[in-house]
């Protein structure tokens, strides 16, 4: 058992990436040189982190501090108080980043062996074990843990908790004289989170750290020591030196098992260390203090679950959430099938256009403002849950929508335009029903393929979204119903899609323009998902043949009859007005290597 009195400080490195299970926390012995990376074999090993090369950097160790070096040839970065770094040193405290993971330099004070005190006794209790032990001093005990319950409502924080807490155990436990919640740090050092004794004059709890690692690493299961007073008489400055007892108790919180429950006293003339009946007589306030924290655990548990609930219900259709149920996990939180993965998407980017000029416009009421803008986004989500997608991020007064996760569907694509033409005609019809949302229109690009979706977030926080090239193709794809001047447009494989399996009488396609999006390479071919005739009749199913024919005159070079097949399209299209500047823009003549493709100079 390390006690207080002064050590040798030793270096020791902490490495913590996004999630909990991505960590390790290594010992750097001074003068020592390692290789930090990606591969498996080198000294600092970081599996998790993408953005590591597989011999990223070396790290030298000196008495005050490390020197980092990156490796000739790396170009992922390594950032120091957010500057870009190929070298330099850490103190203990300061640290760098890669990717997403933190490396940090601790210092950690070592004990010697002189400082090592044995338990006369040391028992684990293994699960079960405590279930038939019958309490003593019964009214005493149920009268603490009626209180628990107003505890635990009482408590705003963590703060409010645990005063009372410590109160509550001391008060079912006669002959406990301490009481801690405690918790293991990065560097395995023991920190009292709050501690109360019966005697305030006996002065502050100084838990023992090898009682406090038995329980909450080696074992991670009660752990009761028991010390001999003749030993403890020769060792005033032990941690234990002063009491005779001392269990702790693993306990869940802030999402980790790294905190415990410590409670230690003094023998009693009703049993001494000599009788065999310590650890039966200490048994029942173990059971009593392990049946606390499987209460808060439980607690904890639960507000956090329903903190993920709550959050996915804002993501996730009503459809999803019954199908996660079907699983046998109610949630679907712990089953596995929110993970991220890839899988075929089709995603939407749903933009308020009309923001700009509103904000001008109303500068002097915000606040009126930000009700409206709310009333536009929340019918976005609302039309994009109600046809089983998921909502992922709100970007400023944008919306991202995606389908085909959690669960793939063949009828997913065809639903994400539903969703499209659904918004579509809300914003049409209510603009001019409710005067909250006069002035805003909606911009909406849908792009069809491979992408990996899913949750991601900590213990009191998650979000889903989706990541890949489809995701930036849909944000291009909703920034180009600006030039082209239509409000919905898809890239191929969803017009594709829509062409073969959706009936005319739910919503048409035509063809609009090929183009190279700006800050893209690949030329992409957009069509226009278009309303059914019931809904928009200025534009007939013969209209869209002709459009189609002019487009692929267009394509073709043959300008002069593009031009004039597009002057057969009623004026109050204005989809046509993209294609007819082009065209004017050369005297109606193709120029010279024309390959179709109009390259975008902007946004």
């Amino acid at each position: 058992m390390r006690t207080f009195t002064q050590g040798a400080d030793v270096l020791s490195l902490l490495a913590e990436g996004r999630e909990s299970r991505q960590r390790w926390h290594k010992p750097l012995r001074e003068g020592g040189k390692y290789v930090l990376g990606r591969d498996s074999e080198a000294d600092l090993f970081v599996p998790w982190e993408r953005f590591l090369s597989r011999k990223h950097m070396t790290i030298s160790v000196q008495r005050d501090g490390v020197k980092f070096q990156v490796l000739e040839g790396e170009k992922n970065p390594v950032f120091q108080n957010g500057d870009v770094v190929t070298e330099g040193f850490l103190k203990p405290g300061e640290s760098i980043v890669v990717g997403e993971t933190r490396f940090q330099v601790l210092e950690t004070e070592t004990a010697t062996d002189e400082q090592i005190v044995t338990p006369l006794e040391s028992v684990t209790f293994l699960p079960g074990q405590l279930r038939d032990v019958r309490f003593e001093d019964a009214d005493r005990r149920l009268e603490a843990l009626l209180r628990l319950p107003s505890v635990i409502a009482g408590a705003r924080d963590s703060a409010h908790l645990f005063a009372p807490l410590t109160s509550l155990v001391l008060e079912g436990i006669r002959y406990a004289e301490a009481v801690a919640v405690i918790s293991l740090e990065a560097d395995n050092a023991v920190k009292i989170a709050h501690w109360d004794r019966r005697n305030e004059s006996d002065g502050r709890i100084r838990p023992s750290t090898r009682l406090v690692h038995e329980a909450l690493v080696s074992q991670k299961r009660p752990v009761l020591h028991v010390w001999d007073p003749a030993v403890q008489a020769e060792s005033r400055f032990t941690a234990t030196a002063e009491l005779d007892w001392a269990f702790c108790i693993p306990m869940e919180h802030a999402g980790t098992s790294r905190w415990g429950l410590y409670v230690a006293g003094r023998f009693d003339e009703m049993y001494l260390p000599s009788e065999s009946g310590v650890v039966a007589a200490l048994s029942a306030d173990i059971k009593f203090s392990e049946l606390i924290t499987e209460v808060l655990g439980s607690v904890e548990r639960l507000k956090r679950l329903e903190g993920e609930v709550s959050v996915l219900r804002q993501f996730l259709s009503p459809s999803i959430l019954t199908a996660l149920k079907k699983t046998g996990d109610p949630h679907g939180l712990n089953s596995g099938i929110l993970e991220p993965r890839e899988c075929n998407v089709t995603v939407m980017f749903c933009d308020l256009r009309g923001f700009s000029q509103q904000s001008e416009a109303g500068a002097q009421n915000l606040h009126e403002l930000l009700d409206r803008v709310g009333l536009a986004l929340e019918m976005m989500t609302q039309q994009i849950l109600k046809h089983g997608g998921v909502t992922g991020d709100f970007l400023g007064d944008a919306v991202l929508g995606f389908w085909g996760w959690p669960f793939p569907s063949d009828e997913a694509p065809l639903a994400a335009c539903r969703a499209a033409l659904a918004i579509r005609e809300a914003f049409a019809t209510r603009s001019l029903e409710q005067e909250a949302l006069a002035g805003f229109q909606v911009g909406i690009g849908l792009a069809h393929g491979r992408a990996v979706a899913g949750k991601i977030g900590t213990s009191d926080r998650v979000t889903v979204t989706v990541f890949g090239p489809v995701v930036n193709l849909a944000s291009r794809l909703e920034h180009m119903t600006k030039h082209l001047r239509v409000p919905i447009l898809l890239d191929e494989p969803l017009a594709d899609i829509v062409r073969q399996r959706m009936p005319a009488q739910v919503g048409r396609i035509r063809k609009l323009a090929k183009v190279v999006p700006y800050g893209m390479e690949t030329p992409v071919l957009v069509s226009e998902l278009v309303p059914p005739l019931s809904v928009c009749r200025e534009l007939t199913d013969e209209h869209l043949r002709s459009y189609d024919q002019a487009v692929d005159a267009f394509l073709q070079g043959d300008w002069e009859s593009a031009y004039r097949m597009l002057h057969q399209i009623p004026s109050s299209d204005r989809a046509q007005d993209f294609l007819t500047l082009e065209i004017a823009r050369t005297g109606r003549v193709a120029p010279p290597g024309w390959d179709g493709v109009v390259t975008l100079p902007a946004k």
